[in-house]
């Protein structure tokens, strides 16, 4: 009776814990993708677009008077010390999210300009409703990656930035080409909302890590896209962040946001960590 009695017990106790293994092991038809547009490709004028329609942020001491929330194009003269910039990769979404302007707002209290570039001054420019193939993925991060450069020489040319103190950041799609940029030009790179893993995004991660700079990777332990929580991943021994990329670099540091959103760069846990970081 006694070893009847352990056996259901032990099979209580293990409920909880297999039954996220089991799960992340069931397999779900994923949804049907969407895509839509035709550019793939940042024309001259695009490429200029970009960064004229970007939007900037010069906090008060740049600009020597008040704050400055709006086009980079219509940046106001400035009469302040340089300061240190954000390069700020948008999501699938544009800057029509909210949370991108709230996010640079914020990063102004810290006393960082920020830019964050138009990917959409493309006309035209391709969109989706995930998942779709991944050779259609790897064209956007490759339309993605070649925003930074054009963004970056920008930045680097304005009397108000400190270019020796430039991080090149991005959430969601624009986190996949932070994480694969191993150029110069930054300081450091924050990633958010991205896993650094093979899975349904990527036909294979391709994060940079050579150059042994500091990164800050932030994504939710639920993440709706690049968690196991996704029945979709394709990935079934996902973790879920870029730690193993990083592996061995006592500068990286990943933060895991229990339960959050998807976008999150504006919770009090990753805004806590960004300005530690």
């Amino acid at each position: 009776m006694n070893r009847r009695l352990l056996e259901i017990l032990m099979a209580w106790l293990l409920v909880p814990l297999l039954a996220p293994l089991t799960l992340n092991a069931q397999t779900a038809p994923p949804p049907k993708g969407e895509l839509k547009g035709q550019a793939w490709e940042h024309t001259a004028e695009s490429r200029k677009g970009l960064v004229e329609k970007a939007s900037l942020f010069l906090p008060a001491q740049a600009t020597g008077g008040a704050d400055y929330l709006g086009p980079f194009k219509g940046a106001p003269t400035t009469r302040g010390p340089k300061v240190p910039v954000v390069l700020f990769l948008h999501g699938s979404s544009g800057l029509g999210l909210a949370a991108i302007a709230e996010f640079q707002r914020w990063l102004g209290t810290q006393g960082f300009a920020s830019v964050a570039p138009d990917s959409f001054a493309l006309p035209d420019r391709v969109t989706y409703k995930s998942p779709i193939d991944k050779a259609s993925y790897e064209r956007i991060h490759t339309l993605r990656a070649s925003e930074i450069e054009p963004a970056l020489q920008a930045i680097a040319a304005q009397p108000w930035a400190d270019a020796a103190r430039i991080v090149l950041a991005g959430t969601s799609e624009g986190a996949v080409p932070v994480a694969r940029y191993g150029g110069d030009g930054f300081a450091a790179r924050m990633i958010y909302a991205w896993s650094c893993e093979t899975n349904y995004f990527v036909e294979s991660p391709g994060t940079a890590v050579g150059d042994r700079k500091p990164v800050l990777n932030v994504i939710s332990t639920t993440d709706p896209f690049f968690s196991r929580s996704n029945t979709w991943l394709g990935l079934a021994n996902a973790v879920g962040h870029c730690g193993a990329a990083f592996k061995g670099q006592p500068a990286v540091a990943v933060v895991l946001v229990p339960d959050a959103p998807h976008t999150l760069i504006n919770l009090p846990a990753a805004r806590h960590a960004t300005a530690g970081f």
